[in-house]
């Protein structure tokens, strides 16, 4: 159990704003070690084929810590209300969906801080783990910094960072969110006893990382395998990585860069070969092999069960 962290002798009073599964471990940390007298989420949505609403990560995780929550997608007077009888010391944002104006910003005494899912300056904006996957970033990073009116330009007091890579996007989203909690938890003891540091961002460094399109993640022959492997690793549901093959459409959830010593036998570019349970993607420059995929109206499937559905063993490939 964490001690509390305390401000002006009791403990710190903080509300949080987040809505998807990253920000999940911040809330639960917050929890832990300060007096949480607000969680603020987006509203429920309608998700999957029942076209049923369904409760935010955030709005489940605060309903089963017994927090009060409050759903608003956007600032607006009645949320202003909600926040100032909240009476935050800091506000701790992460992964929330909304632009957050400055009369909140101005709130709380202790100012208003984000968790960041990049190593600021690279990588502002809305999507900084699938850009870090797709332009072959080394590493992936989390940022502790001061939320202000500029998207993501705030001073960061605190960072750390993991390798990407072949991780999953999924897999690395969950690490970072891990870590993000562990650098929070540390960057709210640093600024409640006033010993925090704040670095300003170099703006000759930034790069901003827009919101991934389902037509940039489209599997095309006339890339090399490595960026069509980094668009599998980098899918999601929103947004991913699909192709044709043989005239029927195809998710590919799972792939790699063929090894050239694996491939007695490679394919042209945007054709594919069926060889002893494994399928292969002629691409500009090299071979792209789908471990796992998501045929069109089926289930998910490995490769061999998906090679073995193949009518014939040769055709071509494109994109969807």
């Amino acid at each position: 159990m964490n001690e509390k962290i305390s401000y002006d002798q009791r403990p710190l009073r903080l509300v949080f704003m987040g809505t998807p599964a990253f920000a999940v471990p911040s809330l639960e940390a917050c929890a832990r070690v300060a007096d949480v007298t607000l969680v603020v989420t987006r509203p429920d949505a309608v998700r999957g084929r029942g076209k049923a609403l369904v409760p935010s990560d955030v709005k489940a995780c605060a309903e089963s810590l017994e927090l009060p929550c409050y759903e608003g997608s956007r600032v607006d007077d009645a949320m202003m209300d909600a926040l100032r009888a909240a009476q935050p010391d800091i506000v701790v944002v992460a992964a929330y969906g909304a632009i957050l104006p400055d009369r909140l910003l101005e709130l709380p005494e202790l100012g208003c801080i984000n968790v960041h899912a990049s190593s600021l300056p690279r990588w502002r904006g809305a999507a900084p783990i699938q850009r870090a996957i797709l332009e072959g970033d080394e590493r992936a990073g989390v940022s502790i910094m001061e939320v202000v009116h500029d998207l993501d330009a705030g001073a960061y007091c605190r960072q750390a960072s993991l390798p990407v890579a072949d991780t999953p996007c999924a897999e690395l989203m969950d690490a970072l969110a891990r870590l993000g909690a562990d650098e929070l938890v540390a960057a709210l003891g640093q600024i409640a006893d006033g010993t925090v540091a704040w670095t300003p961002q170099d703006e000759a460094l930034v790069t901003y990382a827009a919101k991934l399109t389902k037509a940039e993640m489209a599997l095309d022959p006339q890339d090399g395998a490595l960026a069509n492997a980094r668009r599998v690793q980098a899918s999601a549901d929103a947004a991913p990585a699909r192709c044709s093959v043989g005239g029927r459409g195809l998710r590919v959830l799972v792939a790699r860069v063929a090894p050239a010593d694996s491939l007695a036998q490679a394919p042209e570019p945007g054709t594919y070969l069926r060889l002893k349970g494994r399928v292969l993607l002629g691409c500009a420059d090299g071979v792209l092999e789908p471990l796992r995929v998501k045929p069109d109206g089926k289930r998910e499937m490995d490769v061999v069960a998906w090679a073995a559905g193949l009518q014939q063993k040769s055709g071509a490939w494109g994109v969807a």
